[in-house]
């Protein structure tokens, strides 16, 4: 249950991180509101799966799940740019979080 909360946790960040891009500076209200209620949401349930999983763990994990997540929305979305070697560095950051739970 702890690594579906971690996930859920990074899904929350990847939403978040999204806002606050479209907030422009914290200029728009609900895209402000959205980026602070995506850091609680998302912050707490980390809290909450690290009471069974080791830090550096679900750290990683949640970060890399922001990152990745993070990527993919900017170029699926926001029309940011992708290129081979983007691409890459994510393929190795899912590899080390599949690691990552394999070594938990």
């Amino acid at each position: 249950m702890s690594w579906l909360i971690l996930i859920l946790s990074g899904v929350f960040e990847v939403l978040w991180v999204t806002a606050m891009k479209q907030s422009d500076g914290f200029t728009r209200l609900w895209s402000t509101i959205t980026t602070v209620a995506g850091m609680m949401a998302s912050v707490g349930l980390l809290a909450v799966a690290m009471k069974s999983l080791p830090l550096g763990t679900a750290y990683t994990v949640w970060t890399g799940i922001g990152g990745v997540g993070a990527f993919v929305v900017g170029v699926m979305f926001l029309g940011e740019m992708l290129s081979f070697t983007k691409i890459l560095a994510a393929g190795f950051i899912l590899c080390g979080l599949i690691l990552m739970k394999m070594g938990k």
